[in-house]
Formats: structure tokens, C-alpha cells, sequence
């Protein structure tokens, strides 16, 4: 076998607390992530010749240099190969659509080659060990610390990102409070979506406040999520720009979706189902 195809989900940070920051500049953080049935596509082929291409409705504007972490993923493993990326997530968005990407590729490679992958992912980004577990995770120190969380529910959502790049430096940057309140120890599992979601309120994204006085639009877009018809919850995922609303069933969240859709065409918008293995 030579080639091989793979799935690189969006992750969602139902929450993320920034708890600290390291001498060395990186911040330290607890975050609950769960993973979409939305994503890119990679399909891998060992070749002596490497590269990628980029196809699908998100291409414009990845990279396909070593400046993409797909590439820099099979060049950390030390295999020359061809990716064919269909990338279908928005980037530099909150979602971890690079980290999935980068994950996904060292997945598949490992798959073809027999090697295995390394035990410090991190310098790819912060998102790549947990996007490599692809199941509901609790993520702390700077992302290396990855520890499964079995017994969540699954979840109806709708993502949403109004064409905002933001990068996380930048959000980062702009943060006023860099040591807050972890998670509790303990995270409730063996509850049903709507009891979880309310457990969910208590939590924070901490990068909310300065991502939106970088991108006031993220404000509209929660702001919008949580008019919507059955919207238990609004927050954004990651260091933004896009946002997630959770609600009952997917019927509420598809309805909503084409609301959304119809009110601003030019955003991107879709229905999902989180942690839809129940992991």
C-alpha cells in the first residue's frame, strides 16, 4: 500500500480556560475539545517526488509550501510524500483545520510506512496531540498534556466563521488576564446533552474578550447564534473567529443553519454533530 486517504475533523473547544503563561512565552491553558463530522479530506501517496495540492471551497489561500503543517507533518516523520488536500474548513479560524490536517497526515503516514509517530507533536502547534487522539479530550499545559474523556454526550451544533482570519499571536496579544481559573478537577460525564450544556455555562473561553475587540463581527455572530429557535449555547471555539451554537436535536440545529445561511450567504455556516461517537 502506498497510498492512503484520511479525515481531519474541525475541533471545538467547548471551553478554554488560559490559566498561566510560561517564562518562555506560551500559555498555558485547560480546554474540554471535541471533534465534528465536518472536515478536510488528505489523501497521502509515498513519492520520492514531495508536494501537495489544494483543492475544495476553502483552498484560496493555503499554503502549500512548508509554511502548511501537512507538509511539515510528513517531513517531521521523515517521509517524502504527495498530499492531495480537500479543504473544506476555513483556516486561521478557531477550528484547528491545519493541526487536524497536520494529525491526519502523520495518522495516515504512520499507517503506510509502519513508523511511529512521535511522542512530542507540539512544535507542529499546540492543537496537533490532541487532534491526533480525534476524541473527546481534555487539553492543558501549552496542548502537550492530552487526556480522554469518555462518557460525554453527543452534541447538535452549528459552526459558523463570517470570513474573519485571525491569528492566534494576535489574540494571544491582546489578552488582559493570563492567569484564570482552571476547569474543575473533575469534568461531569454519564449526563444527557442538555444537563452537559448546562454544566458548559459555568466554563469560559478566555479568548473571547480580546478576539472580539480584534474582531468586533465575532460579537454579531454570537449575538445571532443565540436569537436562533432552540440555541441552549453560544460560544466561540478556539482563538476564533468562528463560533458554535449547541442545541436540542439536529432538526433545531439544521433550521437554524439555513437561517443563518439565508441571512448571510457569504459566511460560512453548517450543522454538525460533535463527538458523534460518544468518545
Amino acid at each position: 500500500m502506498t497510498a492512503a486517504e484520511g479525515f481531519a475533523p474541525a475541533k471545538v473547544n467547548l471551553t478554554l480556560h488560559i490559566t498561566g503563561q510560561r517564562e518562555d512565552g506560551y500559555h498555558l491553558l485547560d480546554s474540554l475539545v471535541v471533534f465534528a463530522d465536518v472536515g478536510d479530506r488528505l489523501t497521502v501517496a509515498l513519492n520520492e517526488h514531495p508536494g501537495l495540492d489544494v483543492t475544495g471551497p476553502m483552498a484560496a489561500g493555503v499554503p502549500t509550501g512548508d509554511g502548511n503543517l501537512a507538509v511539515r507533518a510528513a517531513a517531521k516523520l521523515g517521509v517524502t510524500a504527495k498530499i492531495h488536500l480537500e479543504k473544506n474548513l476555513p483556516h486561521a479560524a478557531g477550528l484547528g483545520g491545519g493541526s487536524s490536517d497536520a494529525a491526519t497526515t502523520l495518522r495516515v503516514l504512520s499507517r503506510l510506512t509502519g513508523a511511529d509517530v512521535p511522542d512530542d507533536v507540539t512544535d507542529l502547534g499546540a492543537d496537533v496531540p490532541v487532534c491526533l487522539g480525534n476524541s473527546a479530550s481534555r487539553m492543558q499545559g501549552i496542548g502537550e498534556q492530552v487526556s480522554s474523556v469518555r462518557g460525554l454526550p453527543c452534541f447538535y451544533a452549528v459552526l459558523v466563521n463570517p470570513g474573519i482570519e485571525l491569528g492566534t499571536p494576535d489574540v494571544f496579544k491582546a489578552l488582559d488576564h493570563r492567569w484564570n481559573t482552571p476547569m474543575p478537577d473533575e469534568i461531569p460525564v454519564g449526563l444527557d446533552a442538555l444537563h452537559f450544556i448546562d454544566w458548559l455555562r459555568a466554563m469560559r473561553n478566555d479568548l473571547e474578550a480580546p478576539a472580539t475587540a480584534l474582531a468586533p463581527r465575532i460579537r454579531q455572530v454570537l449575538d445571532m447564534l443565540n436569537v436562533t429557535s432552540g440555541c441552549r449555547l453560544a460560544r466561540m471555539s478556539g482563538s476564533g473567529a468562528s463560533c458554535f451554537g449547541l442545541y436540542p436535536d439536529h432538526e433545531t440545529a439544521f433550521s437554524a443553519a439555513g437561517r443563518l445561511a439565508e441571512e448571510h450567504p457569504s459566511w460560512w455556516i453548517v450543522a454538525t454533530q460533535l463527538n458523534g461517537q460518544g468518545a
